[in-house]
Formats: structure tokens, C-alpha cells, sequence
């Protein structure tokens, strides 16, 4: 466990610019956004920072979900069919921060039992709850009627996925049901992601237009985009946020779907 006081810009320079990628709710910060065990090692750390202007107290817990397929999560306390939770294979410490302002702290997570894992994927989820007397991420209001008052407060979480993968991925993909709809502002690109195998996919969507004369633009792009175990689709639609200078009417829309290294999972192309 380390505990750093760092200052306002560094914190930033540190979340920023490390190209892990950064979760944040309210002032606390959290690197990586999601937590991968492939087989390479056995201990992994979590980078917390608080970044407003209040000592903020969280406690540490797992939690499980399922996707559905339209990319919501839902609370479970059972695996389903085809789903793993993580969370008996994996320790972590500490499992309450306090944080004071611009003070950050690592939590380290490890695997364990490892012997007993079986092909395939296991996932849960790390739970960063806000406790006590916090400011920093909640809201509170009063209430006063005929001498009764009511105190409500929200608090606020934040989790990441932690995942674990055992054996080889037999994962492939596959895009289908491409549409587009120049309706609105932005055209709006919409798709099914299609997975088999046995094990999750976390990849980016690139949607570029091909003009006739074979020029490529780029039109629109959605980072982070995931399709967990057990689900064998997901719907998503994104905005063409770049599509102002090319004619729709004409040409090819291709999108691909790939990892964060650049790996390319699956490509499909529809004629305009």
C-alpha cells in the first residue's frame, strides 16, 4: 500500500497522460478504468486519487453484474449460465481509504487459488463506495414539514471490472445489422456486435466513409466498448460526429471493431 500527497497537476499528469485509461466520479479518480489477469501476472495495482477540495472516506468491496444487450448492467447475486465471478479467486488490500485533498493510494489486487480455475473467464466487479461524513461526492438536502425533518443524502460509488482469464480465447466476432439514420443533427450508425467463445471482448468502433473515388474519411469513433460473458450480442448505435464533410448519399460506410493494441476483431461494410 502506498500513500502519496501529490499536487493538483501532477495528479492530473499522472491519470492523464498514462495511457492506462482513467475512471472518475465526482473528485475520485480511479487507473486503470478495468483490471485484465491473462496469465502474465499475478498482481496488479489500483491507482485511487482524490482531487477536490475534502478528505473523502471509501470503502472497497466486489460486486457482480451482468450485461444486458443493449449495454446496461445489472446488480446479480447468482451466476447465471455461462458466467464466472472473480471475486473467489482474487485478495486485495486495503479495503478502506481515507483520502485527503490531492492524496493519492494504491490498492494492490492478487490472484489467488489459481489452481482451481477453469478455462475461460471469470469477472467482478471492484466497488469504491463513499462513507461517513464525505462532501466530495454526495449531496445532501433537508426537508422541514409541521416540525418533521427529513435528511436525505446520496452516495455516490464507482466500480471497475476485474477480470481473469484462464487458457486460450476462442472469441470471435462479428458485425451485422448495420444502419444508418441521417435523421437529427448527426447521422446515427447503428449495429450488432455478435460474440462466441469463451471469453469477453473490449475493443473500439471506427466507422469510416469510402467516397467513390476511393478517398477514406474517418467519421466517427466510440472508445471502450465491451460485450461480456455470456451475452452472444450487443446492440449499440453511436453518432457520426465527423460526417459533415462527406456525402452519405454515396460510397461505402465500413466500421471496424477493434482492440486497444490494434488488433482488428471484425469488419463489416454497407453500400450507401
Amino acid at each position: 500500500m502506498i500513500k502519496k500527497l501529490l499536487s493538483p497537476l501532477l495528479l492530473l499528469f499522472i491519470f492523464i497522460f498514462s495511457g492506462l485509461g482513467t475512471y472518475a466520479q465526482g473528485d475520485l479518480m480511479i487507473m486503470p478504468k478495468r483490471l485484465v489477469f491473462d496469465g502474465s501476472e499475478r498482481s496488479q495495482e489500483i491507482n485511487l486519487a482524490n482531487t477536490g477540495s475534502d478528505t473523502a472516506v471509501y470503502a472497497i468491496s466486489f460486486v457482480n453484474y451482468k450485461m444486458t444487450e443493449k449495454g446496461n448492467f445489472e446488480q446479480v447475486e447468482e451466476q447465471e449460465d455461462g458466467q464466472r465471478f472473480a471475486e473467489d479467486f482474487l485478495r486485495y488490500f486495503p479495503r478502506r481509504v481515507s483520502l485527503a485533498p490531492n492524496e493519492a493510494q494504491t490498492i494492490r489486487v492478487q490472484l489467488t487459488r489459481t489452481g482451481n480455475l477453469e478455462q475461460g473467464e471469470y469477472r467482478s466487479h471492484m466497488y469504491f463506495r463513499a462513507v461517513e461524513e464525505q462532501t466530495a461526492l454526495g449531496a445532501e438536502e433537508t426537508e422541514e414539514s409541521e416540525g418533521i425533518s427529513i435528511n436525505i443524502k446520496t452516495v455516490f460509488g464507482i466500480s471497475i471490472p476485474i477480470i481473469i482469464r484462464e487458457g486460450e480465447s476462442t472469441t470471435q466476432i462479428d458485425l451485422n445489422e448495420l444502419s444508418l439514420n441521417t435523421e437529427g443533427e448527426n447521422p446515427k450508425l447503428s449495429l450488432v456486435i455478435n460474440r462466441s467463445g469463451n471469453m469477453s471482448v473490449y475493443g473500439n468502433l471506427t466507422a469510416t466513409h469510402i467516397a467513390p473515388d476511393g478517398t477514406e474519411t474517418e467519421v466517427g469513433m466510440v472508445k471502450g466498448v465491451s460485450v461480456y460473458t455470456p451475452n452472444s450480442k450487443r446492440y449499440f448505435s453511436f453518432e457520426l460526429r465527423n460526417a459533415a464533410e462527406v456525402d452519405l448519399t454515396g460510397g461505402v460506410l465500413k466500421v471496424s471493431y477493434s482492440e486497444d493494441k490494434g488488433d482488428t476483431l471484425a469488419t463489416r461494410e454497407i453500400e450507401l
